[in-house]
Parts: C-alpha cells; structure tokens; sequence
C-alpha cells in the first residue's frame, strides 16, 4: 500500500532523506517551486519518479530527453530528478544546458518521446520548476498535471528497471540548423538582442549573427544573479531598456528574450515597445498573404484586432480566442490544425510549414527578420502605425495567494456576468458578452475589453484592458473592473500599472 509523501521542513534531518513538496507547485501546464522553501532534492527526485511512472502508465517509450536553464542551482536540480526518472526505468538523454525550445526540439532531434525542462523560465531567482511532456509538441496541461500530482503526493511512483544515463552533444547545432537553414538576410538589419544575463544570452547573439544580422548586443552575458532586470519581455522595466538601446544605438528594432528562451519581445526602431499581441497581428497580417485563410489562435488577454482587423479579415483569416497558457495554446493550434497561436506573454506557437507547433522565442525572431526581409522598404514602426489603432494596458498582476486565488476570481466572474444580465455598463458602453473561457473578459459594444483572471504561474491575478477609442476609455474599463476586484479583500497591490 502506497503512502502519501510525509510532512517534511527545511533544516531538519528529514528534510535531507525525505520528499519535501508543496501541492501548489502543479500547476495547470507546468510545475514551480521556490527552492529550497516549497521543495527539496528528495522532493525533486520524487517528482522524477513520477514522471517516470506517468510514461509507463500511459504506455509512452521510457525514454526522456532532460535539459537545464543558467540558474546556479538548476544543475543540482536536474541531477536530482534524472535519479527519479533512473529509479523508474527511464533511459535519460541529458542534452545539458539550454533554452526550452531546444529541449522541445530534442524531441525530434533525438527521437525521443519525453521532455522534461529544468527552468522556472521567466520567474525571479530562488524559483525553479519543470516544463514537460511526452507527445511533441504538446506538453502536459491540467489533465496530465493533475495526474502527476496525484502520483507523486499519494506515493503512487513505481521504481523500475532498466533505468540508463547518456550526456548527449550536438543539439545546439542541430537546432540552429532547423531554425535557419540555408536562409541569409537580403537587406541590412541592426538589432538589438536583450537577453537580460539569462539562458538566451549563450544562443540569440550566435542565431543572428547566422541569419546575417548585425547584434547590437544588450545583457548577453550570462549571470544567474539578473544584475539589470528579470528576463521577461513582458515587464515595462525590461522593455524600456530595450527601448533605450534602439534609441542609442540607431537600431532597426529590438527583440527581446526571456529566461528560458520561449518568449520574444519586440520593440521597433523609434523606441515605441510593442505588446506582444500587436506584434502577432504584424506578423498574422504577414503570414496571412502567405497562407490564406488560416486560422490563428490568440489568448484571451490579446488584442481584439485578430478578428476586427480589416487586412486579416480581408485575407480571410479566422480567429480563436483560447485559454492563456502555453499547454493550452499549444494544444488548441493542434487541434484546429492553425498556421500559429499567439499570447500576448510573447509565447508564439509557429506550427507547420513555418515552425513545428511549439513555443520559441528563436523561432519567432527567425520569423521576424524573414518578415522584415520580404518587406524592404517598411520600418519596425511602419508597421506597428498601419495596425488600427487601440489603446492597451500592459499585463498587470496583483498579488492573490496561490491557495486563494481561483476561489477569489471566481467570486469575481460571477460578480462580472451579473454585471451583464444586469444590463450594467462599463466606461459608458453597453456590456456585449463576458467570455468566461478563462477567468472574464468583459467585452464592450464597440469591441473595448477588460480581462481578470488567475496566473498559472505565480501567486497572482492577471488583468489586461484594451480600449478601440482613448486612452481615457482605456483607464475608465481599467477603473471598472479594478473596482470589482477590490471586492475582494485579500486580493494586493499590482505589480505594475500604466
């Protein structure tokens, strides 16, 4: 009879010998901790253990791909669940340290069906986590998730032979080959590569530089203390640092990595930082000239311009709003067989015959420069201005405990939709739907929305705005919806506004 893990506490003799895991870690796609306060090594081994008996339960090849991010502890972290996955049969391909899309790449690569990715991708130091899954391109989503983390707390892993190790060389090489080709830049470009001292700095200089980019170069060395900023191109601090490079350097653009390399942030050559989910309507109205009538899938904290944009709509493209969440993103352009999928975080899922259906940040500023390159005589900001023009609030989190935070959104929700069936108003403008597919956007009569929903990831609300009007309606919905979410009391103070 399996039993459930023992409750285990830092700086104890336990602590040493026994699994230490908070329940708060599973999350809907991936799994984070803070380290060593919500899991220990043990812990991590036991996580690999259950990993290892979630492949043999669901009847996957026990054969796993297994890379690590720059943080200094992440290698000490891999090795502990490597043991797990050894414990339960598993023959482990250590690709070593990368970024995610390479490791997701190494399932291809390698021919392997099981990824699992040491990172805690855009997350401040002393996080740490695992992003994984057995299918490429998809990765484990609540379902999968769930499972797990039944598994590992009930006690459920089953040790089992055959467990192997090999240091595998060559990926990075490998990857760069899929992500390039024989492709070469016709026109000049000078950009920017920000990668904020994390895993990105060790490959996006070296990708540019193949593509025939000049790199002006912008924290590429690598420094697990984040000296300048955290590495996520959907932070302001970030982004105005991009900004002030182009404006320096006379560069064309700048783009941006996060941690992990899975996300892209753009800014354009005046300086202006373009919201992830713009920079998917540029590159939508792209893609679309090449591949008419597609479908592309955007999460519901973007823009509303997938679908009211006059250039997509007269290529004939169909849009769907989708669950924020990369597992979710990636699994909703598979089943509807979409050109690509876009989050306004700055995940991208480029899917056949552009990319292969995973999130990358190198794959999307391949794409990005291509894109420059068929259009030679448009700037960054040309096409930024010939997008319809809207006002929108960055991505704003204020703080809820992860053990609170999806009871407290969804007293929220349900206060929103009775807004609706009130007939009520927001910012002067009839309410048209609240879409409550993940958490509420409250969409308007003239296409202005507010969203509020929880983060997969960190202990935290998200909310987003977007008004078609003025930036005086754009704050007026922000109002609104913020006054709903002081309802609740135990919900804290944001951690940026606009």
């Amino acid at each position: 009879m399996k039993k459930p893990l023992p409750t285990v506490t830092p700086n104890s003799w336990d602590f040493l010998r026994d699994p230490m895991i908070a329940p708060t870690g599973f999350r809907e796609y991936d799994a984070r901790w803070k380290y060593p306060d919500e899991i220990n090594l043990p812990g991590m081994t036991a996580l690999g253990l259950g990993i290892g008996t979630q492949m043999k339960k669901r009847g996957v090849e026990p054969v796993i791909a297994v890379g690590n991010d720059y943080r200094d502890y992440s290698l000490t972290i891999k090795n502990a669940l490597i043991v797990g996955l050894m414990q339960a049969g598993i023959r482990v391909k250590d690709i070593g340290p990368c970024i995610t899309p390479m490791a997701y790449f190494s399932s291809f690569h390698l021919g392997v069906p099981g990824v699992a990715m040491v990172t805690a991708s855009h997350n401040p130091n002393g996080w740490t986590g695992v992003k994984m899954g057995f299918a490429m391109p998809l990765t484990h989503g609540p379902d999968e998730m769930g499972e797990l983390k039944e598994i590992v707390l009930e006690g459920k892993g089953e040790p089992g032979e055959g467990g192997s190790y090999e240091f595998v060389d060559g990926v990075w090489e490998a990857y760069m080959d899929d992500l390039v080709g024989d492709f070469r830049m016709s026109r000049k470009l000078k950009v920017v590569c920000a990668t904020g001292n994390g895993t990105a700095g060790a490959y996006a200089p070296a990708l540019f530089e193949r593509l025939g980019v000049e790199v002006v170069p912008s924290h590429n060395e690598l420094d697990y203390t984040f000296p300048a900023y955290n590495p996520n191109p959907e932070a302001m601090e970030m982004l105005h640092d991009m900004s002030a490079s182009v404006k320096s350097s006379g560069a064309d653009f700048a783009l941006g990595f996060d941690g992990d390399g899975d996300r892209c942030g753009v800014v354009d050559d005046e300086g202006e930082e373009i919201f992830a989910d713009k920079v998917g309507v540029i590159m939508a109205r792209d893609l679309s000239k090449l591949y008419p009538n597609s479908t592309f899938v955007a999460d519901v904290k973007s823009t509303g311009l997938f679908e009211s944009d006059p250039e997509l709509v007269k290529n004939g493209v169909k849009a769907d709003y989708w669950k924020t969440g990369h597992s979710h993103m990636k699994r909703r352009v598979h089943e509807l067989g979409a050109l690509a999928g876009f989050e306004k975080s700055g995940h991208y899922f480029l899917a056949q015959p552009i990319g292969r259906g995973y999130d990358d940040g190198m794959r999307v500023a391949v794409e990005i420069c291509k894109l420059m390159d068929r259009n030679p005589d448009m700037k960054m900001s040309d096409l930024r201005k010939a997008l319809p023009r809207t006002w929108s609030t960055p991505t704003m989190s204020p703080h809820a405990a992860d053990t609170e935070k999806y009871q407290i959104l969804d007293r929220i929700v349900e206060k929103l939709v009775a807004k609706e069936k009130a007939g009520e108003t927001v910012a002067g403008q009839k309410i048209k739907e609240v879409v409550t597919v993940n958490g509420a956007r409250v969409i308007l009569e003239n296409g202005s929305w507010g969203l509020v929903r929880a983060s997969s990831n960190t202990p935290n609300l998200v909310v987003v705005c977007e008004s078609s009007e003025s930036a005086e309606e754009l704050r007026a919905i922000f109002e609104e919806i913020d006054a709903v979410i002081r309802t609740e009391p135990d919900v804290g103070e944001y951690d940026q506004t606009f």
